[in-house]
């Protein structure tokens, strides 16, 4: 139950955080490109990388702390840090062919979903 508190903590605050980068950004950039979206995406890749380094590394942090940190937080701020976890871990294995295609289908399958979730929406 406790981890459940803190999950939900923080992923309150992973969405907070993503709003008000996200806002930032926009109003910066006059919203002509999503820079807000890349910027939360590079920002969540880059976070998670360094909280993962960190407890693999000579700093390790509680399975509870990374939890709360890794999937609720950073779940709640961007899941394109899972997605660019995941195939570093896959291309650090020398699995190229499965990290390649993982990026291919992610970009391709995410749009392709995008693309049907937005058609059927504009049709309701």
């Amino acid at each position: 139950m406790r981890t459940l508190l803190w999950l939900g903590l923080a992923g309150a605050l992973g969405t907070l955080a993503r709003y008000a980068l996200s806002g930032w950004t926009y109003r910066i950039f006059n919203g002509s490109f999503p820079w807000g979206t890349l910027a939360v995406n590079v920002l969540g890749s880059a976070v998670l990388g360094l909280l993962m380094g960190l407890s693999e590394g000579r700093m390790p942090i509680s399975s509870d702390l990374r939890t709360a940190l890794a999937i609720g937080f950073l779940g709640a701020f961007t899941t394109f840090s899972t997605f660019s976890y995941e195939t570093l871990v896959l291309l650090q294995k020398a699995l190229y062919l499965q990290g390649l295609s993982y990026i291919a289908l992610n970009v391709l399958l995410g749009l392709g979903g995008v693309w049907l979730g937005y058609s059927i929406g504009r049709l309701l």
